[in-house]
């Protein structure tokens, strides 16, 4: 498995991720612990969870599932994992918002919700620090002198080691780099964006996808490393069916269409699966490099994605895939 550097801080990170969000809920403990071992052993060591996770997926479920079992995997593994966390995006009466459509009411970035978010997160994962901490969800309500400087205490204090912010725009990461730039706090060293083949549509909403001012900020600011989640979109490259998910309502039209066609049609020609030829897509990608994050439910599900990090693109196939659109 291939690495990369995060940002300038000489951190050698994997360029394929683990994401962990499922874990404690939908994904059960000993699959949870199977798929973990499973990318160690294929030489990962990035793994991405966020104290909120899942609460969304059933009753009972109330936040802090996935750090835990993460915590009780770790317990001999900590010297082994980039470990990212994230904060800001709690919920405090999920019942209350599981069925609703929008988003719940998030928890902010205010300077005392962080430390005592980050605290809870440290307890339940079992260690004494993170590697990379991120604002899960960007909040407009709180200054940001005050999140930043929180930030920065976390980081003095060495509960955090690298910082980072998810769900942001473009706009907001120039103002978050130009206050810590003044102020001599540590600045983000990570974005995490919904990132994937196929392009947003004009009008989309695009605070937590990476558009094309996005990615001109990113090959221009190689500090800020791009970590993409959702790249197989919930499964819609390799089942149609899949495509009626509402992750796909800022993708869909004639555009979306194009591209699902040239990359089943790469698959075929390379004998692979649709998944498969879109995450080598991305990890074929050097402007801007970025990690590629994924979060499968079950360990079948983490092996179909192990043949795309063997899968070498030509230029050829490359260009096929980047001309593709309507």
């Amino acid at each position: 498995m291939q690495t990369m550097e995060l940002g300038r801080t000489g951190e050698q990170v994997s360029q394929l991720a683990l994401g962990a969000m499922l874990m404690g809920t939908s994904t059960g403990e000993d699959e949870a612990f199977a798929i973990l071992d499973r990318y160690l052993d294929a030489g990962g060591s990035f793994v991405d969870t966020a104290n909120c996770y899942a609460w969304w997926t059933g009753p009972g479920n109330t936040g802090g599932e996935s750090e835990k079992v993460l915590g009780r995997w770790l317990t001999s593994r900590r010297g082994k994992v980039f470990l990212a966390t994230k904060g800001s995006a709690w919920v405090n009466d999920p019942a209350r918002f599981r069925d609703q459509p929008g988003e719940p009411r998030y928890s902010g970035a205010a300077g005392e919700t962080l430390r005592r978010e980050l605290d809870a997160s440290l307890r339940r994962l079992g260690t004494d620090h993170v590697d990379l901490y991120y604002v899960h969800v960007d909040d407009l309500a709180t200054p940001l002198e005050e999140t930043l400087e929180a930030l920065a205490g976390l980081v003095a204090a060495g509960k955090v080691r690298h910082l980072g912010w998810s769900n942001v725009r473009t706009w907001r990461l120039e103002r978050i780099r130009a206050l810590c730039e003044r102020h001599g706090w540590p600045a983000p060293v990570a974005v995490q964006q919904q990132h994937s083949y196929l392009r947003p549509r004009p009008g989309a909403n695009t605070r937590s996808i990476v558009d094309d001012e996005q990615l001109h900020h990113l090959r221009h600011n190689p500090e800020l490393t791009l970590v993409a989640y959702s790249p197989l979109l919930k499964g819609g490259y390799g089942d149609p069916a899949r495509r009626a998910h509402p992750v796909m309502n800022e993708y869909r039209g004639e555009d979306a269409e194009a591209r699902f066609a040239v990359v089943a049609d790469l698959a075929t020609q390379l004998g692979v699966t649709p998944n498969q030829v879109v995450l080598a897509w991305l990890l074929h990608q050097t402007s801007p490099t970025a990690v590629t994050l994924i979060g499968p439910r079950t360990l079948p599900q983490f092996e179909e994605t192990l043949p795309a990090l063997e899968l070498k693109l030509t230029g050829e196939q490359l260009t096929y895939l980047d001309s593709a659109g309507a």
